[in-house]
């Protein structure tokens, strides 16, 4: 391959989440979230922002598809709010939720782009919270268990490529530890541990449950945000002591699950705050995965040093580290070359994808309607090429999911950063593609970064 090319089959798309995007958030039988409860809670999201209409794309899927279309994306990675098929978290069905999800599943496959569905992305049935605290109770496991066999069965014979749970972190530390995501909980250290176990386990039960109720046989896989270690130097003694922090500081979550286990340094540090697991609850942990997402922003920059108990330290930013817009997005390129290859090094794992990766800039329309956003394409094309420089290394990234198709409601943020390729005016819901959209939709085009 020359320059910075991909191969052939590389899968270039795009990713939206339910709750930040769809709108609609009564519409045809659909049951509140804890997201609805607490966007709608005064103080808890900017400007007291909710995604109640949001960027409405339940009522305008087929504008958003000519939308994909139009950029040449070969898959689309959405979510299922679990509110719209289960509004009360289990029990009876609401058939117009899946009615939607036909709808889309059907529009995409008619334009050529490929549905790629995750099964949760952060929007609990607030009738789930109040019944038993949500993720804090063992309950949960079967209840997501039961809404995935729900969603394979209806879209199973057409969708062949699942993730489970996007970010179990987020989940889990923003939401029952943090407070700054709904529920909006700041739970003790060792409940907020049980709370994450209970993630990990409900993973591992949405697997089993798309192998058992898919129509065609499931490519399943999970869309983590790990901590990205980067050697601080590209010498053997760096790259061994990042890829050791990646195992280490991940062992909460992706390392977790990719091994079935919680490894003796994340056990040795929670110490009495450690989380209670059965042997069969860590072999349902590690149920074998299809391929990994990894969901990817900033860079971790680790040094070897013997000094230090485990023999790695993360390097400290300094002061005028370049960021983009959020306070916590420090540009790190090369976060898209270390990751996959880590994930491979450590695992074996032979279908990597980047399944987020984008950034908010400050995005505003010039008297020409334009959007010139440079700085998200300076941003996008440097990860581009450290993603080239993975693929043509043998290692086995498959495909890039650019976040986000357009802009949409950015969680506590609300609308107040954009990280989309296309700008959406929320009074009025235009949709304009921005010098990204362009500049994506050419890549594609080359395969090849522009």
């Amino acid at each position: 391959m020359a320059g910075y090319s991909f191969s052939k089959d590389f899968l270039w798309g795009v990713a939206t989440a339910a709750y930040q995007v769809e709108g609609a958030s009564t519409a045809d039988g659909r049951g509140a979230s804890i997201w609805d409860t607490f966007s709608a809670t005064p103080g808890k999201v900017r400007e007291d922002h909710t995604g109640s209409v949001s960027c409405d794309q339940y009522h305008r899927y087929r504008e958003d598809v000519q939308l994909m279309k139009g950029l040449g994306v070969k898959a689309y990675r959405f979510s299922v709010a679990w509110p719209r098929i289960l509004p009360a978290g289990h029990g009876p069905v609401n058939p117009k939720g899946l009615d939607y999800y036909d709808r889309l599943t059907d529009e995409l496959l008619a334009n050529g782009i490929q549905p790629w569905c995750t099964l949760f992305h952060w929007d609990l049935p607030q009738a789930l919270q109040d019944e038993f605290g949500g993720w804090a109770d063992r309950r949960i496991v079967e209840c997501f268990g039961d809404y995935t066999a729900i969603v394979a069965k209806r879209l199973g014979d057409r969708v062949r490529h699942f993730f489970t749970i996007n970010e179990m972190g987020c989940v889990s530390n923003q939401g029952y530890q943090l407070g700054a995501h709904a529920p909006g909980l700041k739970l003790p250290r060792r409940e907020f541990a049980q709370v994450n176990h209970h993630v990990l386990m409900a993973h591992g039960r949405c697997v089993q449950a798309l192998r058992a109720n898919c129509a065609l046989t499931p490519q399943v896989g999970v869309a983590e945000n790990p901590c990205v270690c980067v050697p601080v130097l590209e010498t053997p003694e760096h790259i061994d002591a990042a890829q050791k922090a990646f195992r280490i500081k991940n062992g909460r979550y992706i390392t977790a699950l990719m091994e079935g286990r919680y490894i003796a340094e994340f056990l040795e540090e929670e110490g009495p705050d450690a989380p209670e697991f059965t042997e069969a609850d860590m072999r349902l942990i590690g149920e074998p995965l299809d391929f990994v997402g990894l969901n990817m922003y900033a860079p971790d920059y680790i040094r070897a040093d013997p000094a230090e108990k485990n023999g790695f330290t993360s390097v400290p930013l300094p002061k005028a580290y370049p960021r983009m817009v959020p306070e916590w997005l420090f540009v790190g390129p090369s976060i898209t070359y270390w990751g996959p290859r880590f994930v491979r090094d450590l695992w074996g794992v032979k279908s990597i994808y980047i399944t987020e990766n984008g950034c908010a800039c400050d995005d505003r329309p010039e008297p020409d309607g334009e959007v010139w956003d440079t700085d998200r394409v300076m941003y996008l094309r440097q990860h581009f090429i450290a993603a080239s420089r993975a693929v043509q290394e043998g290692i086995p990234l498959k495909g890039y999911f650019v976040w986000s198709l357009m802009d949409n409601f950015e969680w506590q943020k609300g609308y107040t950063e954009r990280f989309g390729l296309v700008y959406v005016n929320y009074q009025t819901l235009k949709r304009t593609p921005k010098l990204s959209a362009k500049f994506y939709a050419e890549t594609i085009r080359r395969n090849a970064v522009v």
